[in-house]
């Protein structure tokens, strides 16, 4: 049975985050807050737990997850970082960001890039997930929580319960997100270029042109 639990997205409990995090321990999906949107995620090594999010989003072994960090000690295990890489995500984290990296050999295949050798990097400026992932002491993998007949990640937490509560292990509940997608910033050559342009601002990097 999915646990729905309302954490005080101000003054979170500790107990309840706990819990949040021995669910992710034990295997399960969860549902959380972002700074951006409402997202799904589970253990970094769980294949089933990956497999069950794939399901759910309708989305194939192409498609590329995302590591949520709590810090840039956690982006340097998984990515690789030069100094000029480093400024760039210690002026931009915590943040509205998601960043495409080379990853380093601690990343699993199945979760790099199968071409560029990429990992997408978070680090959420959201006061409940920075909890979590402190506590869990790790990062853990993550989707936004777009269905597969939808165009923007579902806002209201008992929507999320409404739509796919039987599909995972818990719902937490920190209010209302209404959906704003990261920036995206690929830096996998000798700079970075904003590949998608949302809710985090870093004008002074070159955008992808479109035409």
């Amino acid at each position: 049975m999915t646990q729905y639990i309302s954490i005080h997205p101000d003054n979170p409990q500790q107990r309840l985050i706990k819990q949040v995090v021995d669910i992710v321990r034990r295997g399960g999906v969860i549902a959380y807050p972002t700074d951006s949107s409402y997202a799904l995620a589970c253990h970094l090594g769980d294949k089933q737990a990956l497999d069950r999010i794939r399901q759910i989003r309708r989305i194939d072994d192409k498609h590329n997850f995302t590591l949520v960090c709590r810090d840039l000690t956690d982006i340097s295990n998984y990515a690789q970082v030069n100094n000029d890489t480093y400024r760039l995500l210690k002026s931009l984290t915590p943040g509205a960001f998601t960043f495409v990296l080379k990853a380093t050999k601690e990343v699993p295949k199945r979760l790099q890039h199968p071409k560029r050798k990429t990992v997408g990097i978070r680090v959420p400026d959201q006061h409940i997930a920075q909890l979590i992932l402190e506590e869990l002491g790790e990062p853990m993998l993550t989707s936004t929580l777009i269905l597969p007949d939808d165009s923007e990640a579902i806002a209201d937490p008992y929507d999320i319960s409404e739509a796919i509560g039987n599909q995972i292990d818990a719902i937490v509940d920190a209010g209302i997100i209404p959906y704003q997608p990261t920036t995206m910033i690929v830096w996998d050559n000798d700079f970075p270029e904003i590949v998608r342009e949302g809710k985090g601002e870093a004008d002074f990097i070159t955008k992808q042109d479109k035409t």
